[in-house]
């Protein structure tokens, strides 16, 4: 495997373990709200407290990317998380439990800037669909095998054991990490390549239209991220054991939707088609896809049923998220790419601060999934709109060059 090949890699890994850590609280949801006698609307902010930080952060992590080494800083934050999760298995109250959320959204908000930037610099345009999917796999199979995984063994070892388990694990990434990962100069020492105003980037029309979809599809997908769980337990009436297995499904189906569209638009464009074509045209069907599949799934009066459903839901938006960051690290180049993508990752987060709070105040009041479900349908076909009509032509910005 060549260098770029190993990084990729690493980055790909890294992507899994941040939502693997992430996850571990809504797999052990059903089992951690009774020990604790948290009920649906505190879980609702324990889900969403999470994204208080994260999203804010992003400007910062984007920030910090575009004019720092962004090996180290993506060590430094990746040590935060890892530390934030493992500190999760000895909180005893949910104030506590809300501050070691707030800690691992802090960590793990630099993923997606330092990622982008690191693809943007070594990546063709006509690959970065296949490289970005390849990432994406790693915010499926993480949730996938959390799910499976810790579904199965959380009754076994108890939810304090798992958040230990997988956060001191998670550690042992630094090493390949350290060893491999890419050195950039500071932006004094390479001033053409990170100089792009906050207020330049903020005045163009994309990024907005970008970060409107993001947010979009952030709403929905931590929707599933957070609640599917309970869901599958409270409504469905599946076992912990039944919830790992059936509840995995989804998300491993779309890894492969994920991975299928990355490759095949990559292939497209380097035969000639348009990127705007295609990658725009992914995205709306992706998103259209996923609304008109997940409506139903709440409806069907067989479990089995709506799992069928929310599968082919998460394929579909598979779809979308196979090209939504190759839009991204077009649009913005190297010279914005950290910036560009730490606005729009904190816009699509703030679905994650709305998302899992209204979910856990609409069960808590109503006590059903129905509306919840009607909610997220109407969000993720808002994102179409927005793909559809307010993106425009995908070509690289001309920046000015500016100090900052």
């Amino acid at each position: 495997m060549n260098r770029p090949g190993l990084v990729l890699f690493l980055l790909v890994l890294s992507i899994g373990i941040n939502y693997i850590d992430r996850g571990a609280l809504s797999v052990s949801a059903p089992l951690l709200s009774k020990d604790l006698d948290l009920q649906p609307d505190q879980m609702g902010i324990l889900f969403s407290a999470f994204f208080w930080s994260y999203a804010v952060l992003q400007l910062v992590g984007g920030w910090l990317v575009d004019r720092y080494d962004v090996k180290w800083v993506y060590a430094l934050s990746y040590g935060l998380w890892s530390m934030a999760t493992a500190a999760t298995g000895f909180v005893t109250r949910l104030d506590a439990l809300i501050g070691a959320r707030l800690a691992l959204g802090a960590g793990e908000s630099v993923a997606y800037p330092a990622v982008s930037r690191i693809l943007v610099r070594n990546f063709e345009k006509d690959r970065l669909g296949l490289a970005n999917a390849l990432v994406d796999v790693g915010a499926k199979i993480g949730p996938a095998i959390s799910t499976l995984v810790g579904g199965l063994v959380v009754t076994q070892i108890g939810w304090r054991n798992m958040f230990l388990i997988v956060g001191l694990g998670s550690m042992l990434w630094l090493i390949p990490w350290m060893i491999f990962a890419p050195k950039e100069k500071k932006v004094h020492d390479a001033p053409s390549t990170a100089n792009v105003s906050f207020g330049e980037l903020l005045a163009n029309r994309q990024l907005w239209a970008t970060s409107f979809g993001m947010f979009c599809l952030g709403y929905v997908w931590y929707f599933m991220l957070t609640w599917l769980p309970s869901y599958l337990v409270r409504e469905r009436g599946f076992s912990m054991k039944e919830m790992a297995v059936l509840g995995s499904a989804p998300f491993f189906v779309m890894a492969i939707a994920t991975v299928s569209g990355g490759w095949l638009s990559d292939r497209w464009i380097r035969n000639g088609a348009s990127p705007t074509k295609v990658r725009r045209g992914f995205c709306v069907v992706g998103l259209l896809g996923c609304g008109l599949l997940l409506l139903p799934a709440a409806f069907v009066n067989s479990a089995q049923h709506s799992v069928i459903l929310i599968s082919a839901a998460l394929f579909s938006m598979g779809v979308y998220t196979s090209n939504v960051w190759a839009i991204t690290q077009t649009l913005s180049g190297p010279e914005a790419a950290g910036r560009w993508s730490g606005v729009q990752n904190a816009v699509g987060n703030l679905g994650g601060v709305v998302s899992p709070a209204l979910t856990g105040f609409i069960v808590g009041r109503l006590g059903s999934f129905w509306w919840a479900f009607v909610a997220a349908t109407v969000v993720v076909l808002a994102g179409a709109f927005c793909y559809l009509a307010l993106l425009g032509e995908l070509r690289p910005v001309t920046w000015r060059k500016t100090k900052t």
